[in-house]
C-alpha cells in the first residue's frame, strides 16, 4: 500500500498537497535560517555551501514538483492583457553597394579629393 495517492485519484496538473506543503515549509524555514543566522550563510566541509541546501535545493524540488512549469504567457502580459510592445523602425532594409573595380575606385577617389 502506497502512502501517496495513485495517479488516478488526482488530476495530473495538481501536485501532491502534502508534499507541496512540506516543501513550502522547507523553503520558508531555510530562508529564515539563512537570513537570521550567520552560520547558515557559511560553508561546511561536509555539506558545502549552506544556502544551497537550505534554500536552493528545496526550491528546485518544489519547482520539479510542479513539473518545471513556467508562468503562463497570460500572467506575464500584465493587467491590460497586451504583450510587450516592440518598437522598431519601419524603414526598408539597407542594401549593400556593389563592389567597385580598380578603375571605378580610382575615379571615385579622384572625385572626393
Amino acid at each position: 500500500m502506497s502512502i501517496l495517492p495513485t495517479a488516478h485519484a488526482r488530476p495530473a496538473d495538481h501536485p501532491y498537497p502534502q508534499l507541496e506543503r512540506w516543501l513550502r515549509r522547507a523553503v520558508v524555514s531555510g530562508l529564515a535560517l539563512v537570513l537570521l543566522l550567520p552560520l547558515a550563510r557559511g560553508h561546511s566541509q561536509w555539506l558545502g555551501w549552506a544556502p544551497l541546501w537550505l534554500v536552493g535545493m528545496p526550491l528546485s524540488a518544489w519547482w520539479a514538483l510542479h513539473r518545471f512549469r513556467l508562468p503562463a504567457l497570460a500572467d506575464l502580459r500584465g493587467p491590460a492583457g497586451h504583450g510587450p510592445q516592440h518598437r522598431r523602425w519601419r524603414r526598408p532594409q539597407a542594401r549593400r553597394r556593389a563592389a567597385r573595380t580598380g578603375r571605378a575606385m580610382a575615379v571615385a577617389l579622384s572625385r572626393t579629393a
